[in-house]
């Protein structure tokens, strides 16, 4: 699919995807960072669940149950957290209830066949 093509609505500086398993059913999110440069904070957002994934040479497309679509850069430098939005992560992941198992995915997974 053609860029133009592609309705982007979040563009992150940094992402991970995080799998949340409810006793074998696992739903897939991205979590992404945004630097804020000298006069503003980073920030993050969680989109809703990946439905599925496309790329092209220099990104990944995640697309989520809201419609959304977060054009995630290549490269290992990419994946990943800013210190405070690794911090908002360890406190998600503090508060996971009973019975939910959730972890971060590495970089080198096939993101392509991430959902079948």
């Amino acid at each position: 699919m053609d860029k133009t093509e592609r309705m982007i609505s979040e563009s992150p500086d940094r992402w991970i995807v995080i799998k949340i398993d409810n006793n074998g059913e696992a739903i897939y999110k991205v979590f992404a960072t945004w630097y804020g440069g000298y006069l503003g904070a980073d920030s993050w957002r969680m989109n809703s669940g990946i439905t599925k994934v496309e790329e092209d040479d220099k990104s990944f497309y995640f697309y989520g149950y809201s419609g959304s679509c977060y054009q995630c850069p290549k490269g290992k430098n990419c994946y990943g957290t800013s210190n405070y939005s690794q911090g908002v992560l360890d406190s998600i992941m503090g508060r996971v209830p009973d019975g939910y198992e959730v972890g971060v995915l590495e970089y080198d997974t096939d993101w392509l066949n991430l959902i079948k």
